[in-house]
């Protein structure tokens, strides 16, 4: 198989994301049964996070392992990505010496220029524009609890931010349809996600009403990493944009609720929403590092 990379979610296919959802089914099986499952065995992966991180180590770092390989964790001060030493140097020395790498940074832009300089396959932990990882988990979490989603909606509530973006292109590539509802100024930027129409998204000023008939209800912290001088703009303009038990009773009745986490409760969600018998974050937390190892299996190994 040729190198793959998986930088943005439409970087993968169809028929490659219902692989990666069956293997993660098997894998996480595996997992709960205490089988061991080596398939990268003597494998390597780096991590690069110029981004502060929690579930994204946890899930790669404990992922890897339980593949039967190894990591190596670099921080900034570690790295000194495109400081002391320009981006496309750093990624022909990296991968030169590990078989995978995965990146938490501020702009796409770094991730593009380290992957066209690799040897071997880069991952995107988090970009400002894009968390395919995440979405990933999310929509294998979606499949675990109600089947495909394929046909359904989703009611993205509060800021047009990396989550919305691939939201917006996993809709486009798989089918569903997301209900986008953020407040003025803080839209999603279609260019940005780089979806080629807007047959798969539909916009609402009202949040109300972008979660009414929805099968998933997903939100995600108002001020992302990287902007955090606009948080008290930020609390003013999203006021109205906390996910609350109205908003879930506007959608289907066994309407799931996300959120990628950390989470504020009280700010973009109610106590009563994310702990409340809709919420599944926890499995999608979880899942994070059962959809990244059959990720990781994949971009090394092809189908197996």
């Amino acid at each position: 198989m040729a190198m793959k990379h998986y930088l943005q979610f439409t970087d993968l296919g169809t028929d490659e994301y219902a692989y990666i959802f069956e293997r993660a089914a098997l894998i996480k099986k595996k997992f709960k049964a205490y089988e061991k499952h080596h398939t990268l065995a003597d494998r390597t992966l780096a991590m690069i996070f110029e981004k502060a991180s929690t579930r994204t180590r946890v899930s790669f770092e404990a992922g890897m392992y339980q593949l039967g390989g190894s990591v190596v964790h670099l921080t900034t001060g570690d790295s000194q990505l495109g400081r002391a030493e320009p981006i496309d140097d750093s990624a022909k020395v990296i991968s030169r010496m590990v078989d995978l790498v995965m990146i938490r940074t501020f702009g796409q832009d770094k991730i593009e220029l380290f992957a066209e300089h690799s040897r071997v396959p880069v991952i995107n932990g988090l970009t400002n524009e894009f968390h395919p990882c995440q979405i990933l988990a999310d929509i294998f979490t979606y499949i675990e609890h109600r089947g495909s989603i394929a046909g359904k909606t989703v009611a993205w509530v509060g800021d047009g931010n990396n989550m919305a973006n691939t939201w917006l292109q996993a809709a486009e590539l798989l089918g569903f349809t997301v209900h986008v509802s953020t407040p003025g100024g803080y839209e999603v930027d279609q260019a940005v996600a780089g979806i080629r129409s807007g047959d798969s998204y539909k916009v609402f000023k009202n949040p109300m009403d972008a979660c009414r008939g929805a099968d998933l209800v997903t939100t995600d912290v108002w001020t992302s990493m990287g902007y955090e001088a606009e948080n008290e703009a930020r609390r003013l303009a999203f006021a109205d944009w906390c996910v609350d038990t109205e908003m879930m009773s506007a959608a289907k009745a066994d309407a799931l609720f996300m959120h990628c986490l950390p989470a504020h409760r009280g700010e973009e969600v109610e106590a009563d929403v994310i702990d409340g018998p809709q919420s599944v974050v926890w499995d999608e937390a979880e899942n994070r590092m059962h959809v990244q190892k059959a990720l990781m299996e994949y971009l090394l190994l092809g189908k197996l």
